[in-house]
């Protein structure tokens, strides 16, 4: 079995003592690649560091994530395009980006204001969106329908919602739903809502370090574990987890023009 873990901070100081390791656990699990999201200019630096150490194995991302947007995000965002443009082809998508509402509203508008902005700056690099958003989807498809036509596709990042919501997502050309971890908790609604979604529609992430799926849960989540999300899919859809495997690999090869 060969997957793509589309999501995992792994330039966190999670894995500082032992990320090599990590990722030998994640090649030897399968994984082909692991595609890494930017949260904010601080740490940028840091991950672009990591992301050097595995080449045409780990993949950058830019972007500034909705629960760091405070009110210099117009200056984070005007160094953090100056990055990308100087070095195009480091960067595979504009992420982590979206937003968050579930904690406060204090940054609401800068949330809205700087999500826009991260909208136009994906269709003027043709680069894919990797959207994060909790409590806030009506806000998040009223700017994104403003840009339906020249969007260049994305992730829904952990989606955890119901079948209205996911195909209201799915009427986004060329944007696809990240499942991880969430969908093997108890309690989760996931397993009856997937089947409403075409696999083709579909990758995995894991989010680590966070969101470790049964039977890990509360252990510190990596890539390696993708396999116990992967079954839970074939369990959802009544197929084999190499079926499932294969097609949200490709899916996002297709997404990110991965080899």
């Amino acid at each position: 079995m060969e997957f793509i873990d589309t999501h995992a901070h792994i330039d966190g100081e999670e894995f500082a003592s032992d990320r090599d390791g990590m990722i030998l656990r994640a090649r030897e699990a399968g994984a082909t690649a692991i595609l890494v999201p930017a949260i904010n200019l601080a740490s940028l630096l840091n991950l672009r560091d990591v992301v050097s150490r595995y080449p045409g194995y780990a993949y950058a991302m830019i972007g500034l994530h909705p629960e760091d947007v405070r009110d210099d995000w117009r200056d984070v965002l005007a160094e953090m395009r100056s990055i990308q443009a100087a070095s195009p082809d480091e960067f595979i998508a504009i992420g982590e980006v979206g937003l968050d509402f579930y904690w406060s509203r204090d940054y609401q508008q800068q949330q809205l204001e700087c999500f826009e902005e991260q909208v136009k700056w994906a269709i003027d690099s043709r680069l894919p969106l990797v959207i994060h958003c909790r409590k806030a989807q009506n806000e998040l498809v009223g700017i994104l329908k403003k840009y339906r036509s020249e969007l260049s596709g994305g992730i829904f990042h952990c989606f955890a919602g119901n079948e209205k919501e996911a195909a209201e997502l799915l009427s986004f050309d060329r944007f696809l739903i990240g499942v991880g971890g969430v969908l093997t908790f108890k309690k989760s609604h996931l397993p009856e809502v997937l089947p409403s979604i075409p696999l083709n529609r579909l990758v995995v992430e894991t989010d680590a370090p966070y969101m470790a799926p049964v039977p890990m849960r509360g252990k510190r989540n990596e890539s390696a574990f993708i396999p116990h999300i992967i079954d839970k899919m074939a369990e959802a859809y009544g197929i084999s987890p190499d079926e499932v495997a294969r097609q949200t690999t490709l899916n996002a090869k297709t997404l990110f023009n991965l080899k």
